[in-house]
């Protein structure tokens, strides 16, 4: 295992420093720092001083990749490629644009979205899953069949329908909890009901789809034939048998999307003025500060390579029929 697991995080590190390069060229070379200084000081009326003060205050008035003014290590070390991109892998993101410590605020905006994702997950997982199992179930029949209707109609609808709706019906009409805002604590529950609801219920039409999808290719194999013929009745089968088998992909997936709950989600908590990481992308997306969204494109690919990484290491956990190589 531990040789398996050492496997894939070297598979993994190319890619991730791959995806570093092409950020570092995408905002650095094909976005150059005169070009972050104009949009941020406006196009008009800004003079060469301004803008190398606007780079110096922020780190980008040093060479990109070569300091060739510099003694030893620091003709590397004191350059934009270093100080701003290869410095990520250490996890010190320094200072946003604006001049704010990213890492502090990260640390605080995760929980937030958390608090707003890890519920969503496991109510839309227990909700997903018994649908699912219901209709695979009664396949073929009339619940089946519109079953599919409503979800296959349920996954055409924009999230934002979802979004505005709820807040219209549940916040609005029936006063039941806030439309937006947030508050710490255990004030924080009433503001994370709405979320967490639309949230259950925009994911039910494509989880249901792809669960009841599991449950069917389970059904058909020949270890479920021969429970029938041994007398076992159609639930005893699906309950002792597909449903445990089903769980070992349901598992992975899962297992895929834990580390991206960090991220949050940008339209939730940009509607619901959640302050998570969701929000924190587009405030910065909003005000161009680059730095915040190079930050979040390197941990977005970081924790989905760690995801990738799990999901592999579950599966090989959960089942015995995998071998590592």
């Amino acid at each position: 295992m531990i040789a398996y697991l050492v496997r894939r995080i070297l598979y993994a590190i190319p890619i991730l420093v791959g995806v570093n390069i092409i950020t570092f060229v995408l905002f650095f070379i094909v976005n150059s720092p005169d070009d972050m200084a104009r949009m941020q000081l406006g196009l008009k009326r800004v003079t060469p001083e301004n803008i190398l003060a606007w780079k110096k205050e922020r780190g980008y008035d040093k060479p990109l990749l070569y300091n060739k003014d510099s003694d030893g290590l620091a003709k590397i070390t004191q350059t934009i490629f270093f100080q701003k991109s290869v410095l990520l892998f250490s996890f010190r993101f320094g200072a946003s644009d604006s001049g704010r410590d990213m890492g502090y605020d990260i640390a605080q905006r995760m929980w937030p979205s958390l608090a707003i994702a890890i519920p969503s997950l496991i109510i839309g997982l227990l909700v997903d899953i018994n649908l699912s199992f219901i209709i695979a179930l009664f396949r073929g029949s009339y619940l089946d069949f519109w079953g599919m209707v409503i979800c296959v109609a349920m996954l055409s609808i924009s999230p934002l329908f979802y979004i505005i709706g709820g807040q219209f019906l549940v916040g609005k009409l029936l006063h039941l909890v806030p439309i937006s805002g947030y508050a710490p604590g255990d004030d924080a529950i009433k503001f994370l009901v709405l979320p967490v609801l639309i949230g259950v219920i925009g994911g039910i039409g494509s989880g249901v789809r792809w669960y009841r999808t599991l449950f069917l290719e389970e059904i058909h194999k020949d270890y479920v034939r021969t429970s029938r013929a041994k007398g076992l009745s159609e639930y005893m089968v699906m309950v002792r048998h597909v449903l445990r088998n089903a769980l070992i992909p349901i598992l992975t997936g899962v297992v895929a999307i834990l580390p991206l709950l960090f991220l949050g989600s940008l339209l939730m908590e940009n509607f619901f003025g959640i302050p998570g990481l969701g929000s924190y992308t587009i405030e910065a997306i909003s005000s161009q500060d680059f730095a915040i969204v190079r930050t979040m494109v390197f941990l977005g690919s970081f924790l989905y390579i760690v995801g990738l990484i799990l999901t592999d290491v579950s599966y090989t956990l959960a089942d015995p029929r995998v071998r590592l190589n």
